[in-house]
C-alpha cells in the first residue's frame, strides 16, 4: 500500500486550468482517468487526511504510485480527452458500464454500393446506419418483412448476391417482389440507393409522409381505374401502418429524444435507455456497472452520456436526451453533444407531463434491471474474491493471485503446434491481454517441450523490458519531487496550446498502462503475473518451472491443473493438491484453464484451415485429399511435382491421364515461387519468425 504523500505533488507544481488527469500504479499501469475544472483544486482533494476520503477513493490513492495530468483549452475538450483516455487505458477504478446482454440492431449497409438490410450485433461499424437497439432479433426481422413490400431493398448476403449475378436469376424476394433484385440490374444503383434512403428516413420516424404519398397514388390510380395498383398499393399502406402498430405512442408530439435513468445502491447501478423516434420506442438497451470510484448520480449520468455517444455522430445523437439528474459541468457536456450532433441538443430533467410519465416507466425497468442483476451475481460479489483465496490458502501463497496467466499447447497429431496465454485479473478474464504462440523449433507430440519454450519466451520479453526500461522505482525522478517516492509529472512550461498537451518525461503506454514500442505498438509482456497455471500435471509443471529458473525469475508461483482429476499440481511436489469439487478456487481454476483450451484450439484449427484453403493442388476439381497426398509422396514437394510430366503423373497410382493434365494446368497457373509444402499431407507450410503474435 503506496502512502500518497511520498507521490504528492508540489505545492504550485499543478496548474489551475482545466484538464484530465492520471493516476498510475507501481507498474506504471493507468488506474483513474478523471478531469476538472481546475487541475489544482481537484487533484489536492485526493492528498487530504486519508479518513476523510471515501472508501473507494482512499484505495484508489493508496494503489496508486504517482499521478500526471494534461492542460487542454477548455472544459469540453478535458470531457473529450477523459472518454478517449477511459476508453484507451481502461482504468480499473473509472466507471465503466457494461452491457447486460448483446442487443440487436436495423442496420442498413450505405457504405456499399447496393446498401444491404439486415440484423447486426455488436461494435458499430463505419458507414453502417443502424436502427435501435431491439429486445429480440424476430422483432426486427418482422418488421422488415413488412417493410420490403414498399421498400424492397436488397437483404441478401454477398455470396447469394454475386451467385444471382452470375446465373443472371434472382432469388426467391426478387421473384414475389420484395427485393428489387440489383443483382440482375432491375433497378440502378442509384435507384437502389434512394430505396435504402427513404428506408432509413421511415424508420427515423419520418413515416406520415410515406403513407400519406401511398394514400394519394391508391385514389389516383382507382380514378383511373387502375384498380390492381390501387389494391397493392393500399396494401402497401396496411403494411406500413402495421410495421409501426409494433413501436407503441409514447410522446404526442412526435419527439426525437432519449430517455436515461438510473438505479443505484453503495455497490452497482444499472442504467435504462429508451431510445423513442417520432414519438414511438425505436429501443431500449441496459448496462450495469460496478461503483468502483466515489460517484454521485449525476457523475453516472455523465459517465453513462459519454459511453452512449462517444463514438456517434449526426442524428445518432437526438434532439433531446432526458435525464434523472444533471451532469456538474452540465454547460460542457450539453456543448460536447451538440458538437456530435451538429446541432443544439437539449440536456434536462423532464419535470411534468407526457415525458415525465415516461421516465418514471423506465425508472421502474432500471430498477428492475438491477434487482434482477444483483439476483444473477449475489454469488459472484463474494465468491470471486474467495476464490482468489482459497488459491492463495492452497498453493502456500502469500497473497492472493490477482493476476492469474494460463498456458495451453494445441496441435493435431504433433502439426501445427501452437500455444495460447490467457489473462485473468481480479477473477475476470482480460482478453485485450490474450496472446498466441507458434511452436516451430521442433514438430512432434512433445508438450512439456512446448511448455517450456513458451514460458521461456514469455517471460524472456519480460525480462527485456525491465531491462530496457528500468525497474520503475529505480528511474530518474524530477529533481523537485520528494526523494522517497516516484516523480509526479507535471504540464510543459510555457502557454497550453490548444489540444492535449503533453505532461511531462513519462514513457508512453499501451492501452492498459504497459510500455509502447516506439511505433506506438504495445509492449506485449511488461507486467509480471502473481501465478502462472498451465494446463496439465507434473511433467509440464516442471517444465514452466525450469524455464523461469534458468531465467532467475523465482517471484513467480506456478502450477498445473490436470484434467483427468482436477488435480492441482505445484513444482517439486510427488503429490497433487486435491480442492474440494465445490471449491470456488478450482471453479476459477477450471474457468482459467478451459479459456485457454478454449482460445488455444481455437488457433490452431484457424491456422490449420488457412494452410489447407491455400494449398494449390485445392483448384485441380475432383482431387481428394488422398490423392492429394499421394502426389505429395511420390514426388517429395509441390515443386518438384510441378516439374513432373503428364507422363511422370499418371505413374501415381490413382491418377488418371485426364487427373493429370489437370494436376499440370493447375500449377502451371500458379506463382513458381511456391510455398514450402509438408511432406505428409501436402499442406502449405506458413513463413514465420516463431515469435508471438
Amino acid at each position: 500500500m503506496a502512502d500518497p504523500s511520498s507521490y504528492r505533488p508540489k505545492p504550485g507544481q499543478i496548474p489551475d486550468s482545466p484538464g484530465v488527469y492520471k493516476f498510475r500504479d507501481e507498474h506504471r499501469r493507468v488506474i483513474y482517468v478523471g478531469k476538472a475544472k481546475n487541475l489544482r483544486q481537484r487533484v489536492a482533494n485526493y492528498f487530504q487526511d486519508l479518513a476523510n476520503l471515501h472508501p473507494r477513493t482512499r484505495t484508489m490513492v493508496t494503489t496508486a504510485a504517482s499521478v500526471e495530468w494534461t492542460v487542454v483549452s477548455t472544459e469540453v475538450e478535458a470531457l473529450q480527452l477523459e472518454y478517449s483516455w477511459i476508453k484507451e487505458f481502461d482504468p480499473r477504478f473509472n466507471v465503466k458500464y457494461r452491457d447486460d446482454k448483446s442487443y440487436p440492431y436495423l442496420a442498413v449497409t450505405l457504405n456499399e454500393e447496393f446498401p444491404r438490410v439486415q440484423v447486426m450485433r455488436g461494435a458499430k461499424k463505419k458507414g453502417v446506419r443502424y436502427f435501435g437497439p431491439y429486445g429480440h432479433a424476430w422483432a426486427i426481422r418482422e418488421t422488415v418483412d413488412l417493410m420490403l413490400r414498399v421498400f424492397p431493398v436488397r437483404t441478401c448476403s454477398a455470396g447469394v448476391f454475386k451467385n444471382a449475378a452470375r446465373t443472371g436469376r434472382p432469388c426467391l424476394l426478387g421473384y414475389i417482389g420484395k427485393c428489387s433484385a440489383p443483382c440482375v440490374g432491375r433497378v440502378t444503383p442509384e435507384e437502389h440507393r434512394d430505396l435504402a434512403d427513404d428506408f432509413c428516413d421511415f424508420m427515423a420516424g419520418r413515416t406520415g409522409t410515406y403513407i400519406r404519398r401511398l394514400e394519394k397514388d391508391m385514389m389516383q390510380a382507382a380514378e383511373e381505374m387502375e384498380y390492381e395498383r390501387a389494391a397493392r398499393l393500399r396494401d402497401d399502406a396496411e403494411a406500413l401502418k402495421r410495421a409501426m402498430e409494433k413501436s407503441a405512442v409514447v410522446l404526442a408530439d412526435a419527439t426525437d429524444a432519449d430517455l436515461i435513468a438510473v438505479a443505484e445502491d453503495e455497490l452497482e447501478a444499472a442504467l435504462q435507455i429508451f431510445h423513442v423516434r417520432g414519438g414511438r420506442v425505436r429501443g431500449q438497451r441496459g448496462w450495469v456497472t460496478d461503483k468502483v470510484e466515489a460517484v454521485d448520480t449525476s457523475g453516472l449520468v455523465e459517465h453513462a452520456l459519454q459511453q452512449l455517444y462517444g463514438e456517434e455522430r449526426g442524428d445518432a445523437v437526438p434532439k433531446e436526451v432526458l435525464v434523472p439528474a444533471l451532469p456538474e459541468d452540465t454547460e460542457a457536456v450539453s456543448q460536447w453533444l451538440a458538437e456530435r450532433r451538429g446541432s443544439q441538443v437539449s440536456l434536462r430533467i423532464p419535470q411534468r407531463g407526457d415525458k415525465k410519465d415516461l421516465m418514471a416507466t423506465v425508472q421502474r425497468n432500471a430498477q428492475q434491471a438491477l434487482g434482477l442483476h444483483k439476483t444473477k451475481r449475489a454469488s459472484d460479489l463474494t465468491t470471486r474474491s474467495r476464490a482468489l483465496e482459497e488459491i492463495a490458502e492452497a498453493l502456500g501463497l502469500d497473497t492472493a493471485p490477482l493476476r492469474i496467466e494460463c498456458y495451453d499447447i494445441s496441435h493435431l497429431q504433433g502439426d501445427d503446434v501452437v500455444a495460447s496465454m490467457v489473462v485473468f485479473e481480479d477473477g475476470l478474464a482480460r482478453k485485450s491481454e490474450y496472446r498466441r504462440f507458434q511452436i516451430k523449433g521442433f514438430e512432434g507430440q512433445d508438450d512439456v517441450r512446448s511448455m517450456h519454450e513458451v514460458i521461456g519466451r514469455r517471460f524472456k520479453r519480460y525480462l527485456q523490458e525491465k531491462e530496457r526500461t528500468g525497474e520503475w522505482e529505480e528511474q530518474p525522478a524530477d529533481p523537485a519531487a520528494p526523494a522517497d517516492g516516484p516523480a509526479a509529472t507535471g504540464p510543459a512550461p510555457g502557454p497550453a496550446a490548444p489540444g492535449p498537451a503533453a505532461t511531462g518525461p513519462v514513457p508512453a503506454v499501451a492501452e492498459n498502462g504497459e510500455p509502447r514500442e516506439d511505433d506506438g505498438r504495445p509492449k506485449r509482456f511488461a507486467y509480471p503475473p502473481q501465478l502462472v497455471v498451465v494446463d496439465g500435471g507434473q511433467p509440464q509443471v516442471a517444465a514452466a518451472k525450469r524455464a523461469l529458473d534458468e531465467l532467475g525469475i523465482d517471484d513467480i508461483a506456478v502450477c498445473g491443473l490436470a484434467k483427468r482429476l482436477e488435480e492441482v499440481w505445484l513444482p517439486d511436489d510427488d503429490d497433487p493438491v486435491v480442492l474440494p469439487r465445490s471449491s470456488e478456487g478450482l471453479y476459477l481454476l477450471q474457468r482459467v484453464r478451459d479459456e485457454a483450451h478454449r482460445f488455444a484450439i481455437t488457433y490452431q484449427r484457424a491456422k490449420r484451415a488457412k494452410r489447407i484453403r491455400t494449398s494449390p493442388l485445392d483448384a485441380v476439381p475432383g482431387l481428394g485429399e488422398t490423392r492429394k497426398q499421394a502426389l505429395i509422396k511420390h514426388f517429395g514437394s509441390v515443386k518438384k511435382l510441378r516439374q513432373a510430366t503428364i507422363d511422370e503423373i499418371c505413374e501415381v497410382p490413382g491418377i488418371g491421364r485426364r487427373t493429370a493434365e489437370s494436376v499440370a494446368a493447375a500449377l502451371a497457373s500458379t506463382a513458381p515461387a511456391a510455398p514450402a509444402v509438408n511432406t505428409a499431407t501436402g499442406e502449405i507450410i506458413e513463413e514465420d519468425d516463431g515469435g508471438s503474435s
